[in-house]
């Protein structure tokens, strides 16, 4: 008998074969990705395919990524920006770092991406003092408990009509406990109600079940 996992794997596995082929480029960074000993939490395929056509949606030119890991997100939405558009992405460890360069260099996008190494609340900082041009796009996976503040360093850094997303919000289910010590669920929960009551974010959240379990993520644009 079939379960209910086997089948949102079954599910996104169709979805993918058809609607988001791996090419050599990305089987390659999730290959080195884990030979490397990362993590396997980048995104699903299917999920990549989403940010790049919310990225081309959006007609983004300028892209932020708060947690790069080994880059694979970062190719899907890399992959979105015109000839002079730029990404760039902040990654706390200087491993992962290393190994988002040479996938981003296999992609040939070296040139129109950048990976910044440190702690995201120290990099967005200095991001700012550098007054860039407002990002149209800003993907936010990284440390769960510090995701309202980085919505926050996203609306400073972002214009309206912008557009802020924010991955993993479900928790598995447990977002919806109130009462969770869990600093990854305490953060999703303070960001999102950062994005319901903000007067300059208009969002919604939506849950998803395939190869990453029960999970979800969260849009919202930034308002005048």
């Amino acid at each position: 008998m079939t379960t209910a996992h086997e089948l949102w794997d079954d599910v996104d596995a169709y979805f993918t074969g058809l609607l988001a082929p791996a090419d050599e480029v990305l089987t390659a960074a999730l290959r080195e990705s884990e030979a490397a000993g990362l993590p396997p939490i980048n995104v699903a395929p299917n999920q990549g395919k989403l940010l790049q056509l919310l990225a081309r949606l959006q007609g983004a030119r300028r892209v932020l990524e708060i947690g790069t890991l080994g880059g694979y997100s970062t190719i899907w939405l890399g992959r979105a920006l015109p000839a002079d558009g730029r990404l760039i992405t902040l990654e706390y460890d200087a491993k992962h770092a290393d190994v988002a360069r040479r996938n981003l260099a296999r992609a040939g996008l070296d040139k129109s991406t950048e990976v910044r190494v440190g702690p995201a609340l120290e990099s967005l900082p200095k991001l700012a003092e550098e007054r860039p041009d407002p990002f149209d796009l800003v993907f936010i996976d990284a440390d769960k408990a510090n995701n309202a503040h980085y919505v926050e360093w996203a609306l400073k850094l972002t214009r309206p009509g912008s557009l802020i997303l924010l991955d993993n919000v479900v928790r598995g289910g447990r977002v919806i406990d109130a009462d969770s010590d869990d600093p990854g669920v305490r953060g999703t929960r303070a960001a999102l109600e950062l994005m319901a009551t903000h007067p300059k974010l208009t969002g919604t959240a939506v849950q998803t079940v395939g190869v990453k379990g029960h999970d979800g993520f969260a849009l919202a644009r930034v308002l005048d």
